[in-house]
């Protein structure tokens, strides 16, 4: 049962990117973007790293529990910074994608991770 409190199941729970094969061979796997400003006010006494995690943990906290149980598929947040850093599970699939462009593109790993990177800038 998914509980409607925590977890986003109106009109608005749409998920930014929809995709499969990405972590796990068929199975789908969703992402919803973040972005935020870590100069802003609010974040003045904050540290990077807790406002990745604290980003990262409210998209979890809105949509995990639907994509898990209603739509059978993973949840991965991706958040970045306007300032050009990325959270750690965008980091995770931004490699994870410089592996799968390795092998049949013939790039090198490192190639492949720049070429994603650039195409992911904010």
């Amino acid at each position: 049962v998914v509980s409607t409190q925590s977890t986003g199941t109106g009109d608005q729970a749409r998920l930014d990117i929809s995709a499969r094969s990405v972590w796990n061979v068929l199975e789908r796997a969703f992402f919803d973007v973040r972005v935020f400003h870590a100069p802003a006010p609010t974040n003045a006494t904050k540290e990077i790293a807790a406002m990745y995690l604290a980003h990262g943990t409210e998209k979890k906290r809105s949509y995990n529990a639907r994509v898990i149980e209603i739509e059978k598929g993973t949840f991965t947040p991706l958040v970045f910074s306007t300032t050009g850093g990325m959270g750690l599970e965008a980091q995770r699939l931004v490699k994870k994608l410089a592996q799968k462009m390795e092998t049949p593109t013939e790039q090198r790993y490192m190639q492949s991770q720049c070429h994603i990177s650039e195409e992911t800038e904010i």
